[in-house]
């Protein structure tokens, strides 16, 4: 199971780009609403997530995925209930992904000591201990980051090549025509 973190303000391509591939890939995964059922993104588009933090479960959890987004990403690491579960990957050596702002909230928890990982502009100084780079996507143990919207793509097939296997995501990848 991937949960998709969802808190007001997210930003919507990096949340629905993973869930989308991963579900092409056959990955079970659940787009999770903090605070409400319905989340709003960054740009005004309201998404009805699949379960809410009541729901939650840690049966059967192989990653958790943090979209970036303002004020979404201050959101998610407000979120007593996210802070739960990103420790849990932690403790359980499960994936945890984040792109944009969130690789952030990595950061803060010292989760990238010696880590490679990469963020979007000006939030270098919050990757704390992390080797910097400034590739779309970054993949480092089972820590997986993504620089921002544009790179969702890059981002979400990397998740899925690590969740799911190399093979299959190249499937996906050559299905969506990706180079």
């Amino acid at each position: 199971m991937v949960y998709v973190f969802l808190a007001e303000g997210f930003e919507e391509v990096e949340a629905l780009t993973p869930v989308d591939v991963l579900r092409r890939c056959k990955a079970e995964v659940k787009t999770v609403g903090i605070g409400s059922k319905t989340v709003t993104g960054s740009h005004k588009i309201p998404v009805t997530a699949d379960l809410t933090e009541d729901e939650l479960t840690f049966d059967g959890l192989d990653a958790v995925i943090l979209p970036g987004g303002m004020p979404g990403t201050l959101n998610l690491e407000a979120s007593q209930t996210v802070q739960k579960y990103i420790d849990y990957a932690a403790e359980n050596d499960l994936y945890i992904c984040a792109i944009c702002a969130a690789p952030s909230i990595l950061g803060h928890k010292g989760l990238l000591n010696g880590k490679k990982a990469t963020c979007f502009p000006g939030f270098e100084k919050d990757l704390i201990g992390a080797k910097v780079k400034t590739d779309l996507a970054v993949a480092d143990g089972r820590i997986i980051t993504g620089k921002g919207a544009g790179a969702a793509m890059e981002f979400a097939l990397l998740a899925a090549e690590k969740i799911c296997g190399k093979d299959i995501a190249e499937k996906t990848r050559k299905s969506l025509q990706c180079r």
